[in-house]
C-alpha cells in the first residue's frame, strides 16, 4: 500500500512529466521569427512579392516575419547568406529563377550550388516574357515571323533590348536568334524601364521584358507585343500568340520561389510549403500578383526541386553555347 507521502511524490512526478511534455509540444509548435532574404532593393517586383509573403506567414507559420534586402554581387550576397544560415525554417531565400538556374553557367566561380546547398520549398509565382517592337520597326510588322523576316533583311537594325546582361531575357533572345537562324544583337540595360524607354524612343527595334513591365505600354499603344514565351497564352495578353505557336521552339516561364538551407528538416519544409501555398492563393494576393503580371504557381517540394533541376539542364547548354561570362 502506498503511503500518503508516496502518493504525493508520485503525483508531483506525474505533474513534472506532463509539464515537460507540454513544454516540448509548445516548443515544437512555437511559431518562428522569420527573415525573408531578398537580393534586390526595396520597392522592386521581387521585394513587393516577398513582403506579401511576409505578411501572410504571420497567419500561422511565423510569430513575426520581416524582409531583409541584402543587395550586391547580382544577388549572390543574399543567396550565400541563406546558404550559411540556420537550417531551421527561420531564414528563407525569396528569389527569381535565374540566379539559381543561369548563374551556375555564366559565372566562372560561384560560392553556392543551387541543388546541393538548398532545399526547394515552393514556387510562389510565375510569369512570362513578352517580345515587343516599337517605332523603329515598320507598322506592317504584325507577327513574330514578320519581325524575323524583317531582321533578316535588315541585320544592322536587328537589335533587342534586355533588362540585364546574363538574365533570362538575354538568353531568350539568343534562343530565338538560334532557332530562327537570324542574328540579333542584344543591347543590355540596367532594368526593364530604360529598356522599354529606348524601345519607345526608337533606339532599339525590339525588347524582351516580363509581361508585367510591358503591359502598360502595350495598352497605351506605345509598343506592339508580337509573342510571349509561356507554354500557353498569357491571360494578360490573350490575343498574343506564344513563340511556340509562331513556329519557334522558345518556351520560357520564369518563377519566383522560396528555398531554404539544404539541411532543413523535412517536416519544416512541408509546413512552409503549405504556408507559401496558402499565402499566394489568397484572393488579395492573387489580385496583387495580377497587377505585376504574375500568377500563382504552386508545386510540392519534390516537384519544385524537379523544376529546378530541369531548368539547370535546359539553361546549361544555352549559356555555354553563347560564350557569355558574367565575371
Amino acid at each position: 500500500m502506498l503511503t500518503r507521502r508516496a502518493l504525493m511524490r508520485n503525483a508531483a512526478a506525474g505533474i513534472a512529466v506532463a509539464s515537460g511534455a507540454f513544454g516540448v509540444v509548445q516548443a515544437q509548435n512555437a511559431a518562428k521569427n522569420v527573415r525573408i532574404i531578398v537580393g534586390f532593393p526595396a520597392g522592386g517586383g521581387t521585394d513587393v512579392l516577398a513582403r506579401l509573403l511576409s505578411e501572410k506567414l504571420k497567419d500561422g507559420y511565423a510569430a513575426s516575419s520581416i524582409v531583409e534586402n541584402r543587395t550586391g554581387a547580382a544577388t549572390r550576397i543574399a543567396i550565400e547568406f541563406v546558404k550559411n544560415a540556420e537550417a531551421d525554417g527561420s531564414v528563407l531565400l525569396f528569389t527569381p529563377d535565374f540566379p539559381m538556374t543561369v548563374y551556375p553557367f555564366s559565372f566562372r566561380s560561384l560560392n553556392y550550388d543551387p541543388v546541393k546547398d538548398f532545399t526547394a520549398v515552393a514556387p510562389a509565382a510565375k510569369s512570362t516574357l513578352a517580345f515587343s517592337v516599337g517605332p523603329a520597326v515598320p507598322a506592317d510588322i504584325k507577327t513574330l515571323s514578320d519581325f524575323v523576316n524583317w531582321a533578316k533583311a535588315n541585320p544592322d537594325r536587328a537589335t533587342y533590348a534586355t533588362t540585364a546582361a546574363g538574365g533570362t531575357p538575354h538568353f531568350t533572345g539568343l534562343m530565338l536568334s538560334q532557332d530562327s537562324k537570324v542574328p540579333m544583337t542584344p543591347v543590355h540595360y540596367k532594368g526593364g524601364a530604360p529598356a522599354l524607354q529606348d524601345l519607345i524612343g526608337g533606339h532599339v527595334s525590339s525588347s524582351i521584358n516580363p509581361v508585367g513591365e510591358t503591359l502598360p505600354f502595350a495598352k497605351a499603344g506605345s509598343v506592339r507585343v508580337l509573342a510571349v514565351t509561356s507554354p500557353q497564352r498569357s491571360k494578360f495578353l490573350p490575343d498574343v500568340p506564344t513563340m511556340k505557336e509562331a513556329g519557334y521552339n522558345v518556351v520560357i516561364e520564369a518563377w519566383l520561389g522560396v528555398l531554404v538551407p539544404s539541411k532543413t528538416p523535412v517536416d519544416i519544409v512541408a509546413k512552409l510549403n503549405q504556408a507559401v501555398k496558402q499565402a499566394f492563393s489568397a484572393p488579395d494576393v492573387v489580385e496583387k500578383l495580377a497587377v505585376l503580371g504574375n500568377e500563382p504557381a504552386y508545386q510540392t517540394p519534390a516537384e519544385f526541386a524537379a523544376t529546378l533541376r530541369a531548368d539547370l539542364e535546359r539553361w546549361g547548354p544555352i549559356v555555354k553555347a553563347s560564350g557569355f561570362v558574367a565575371d
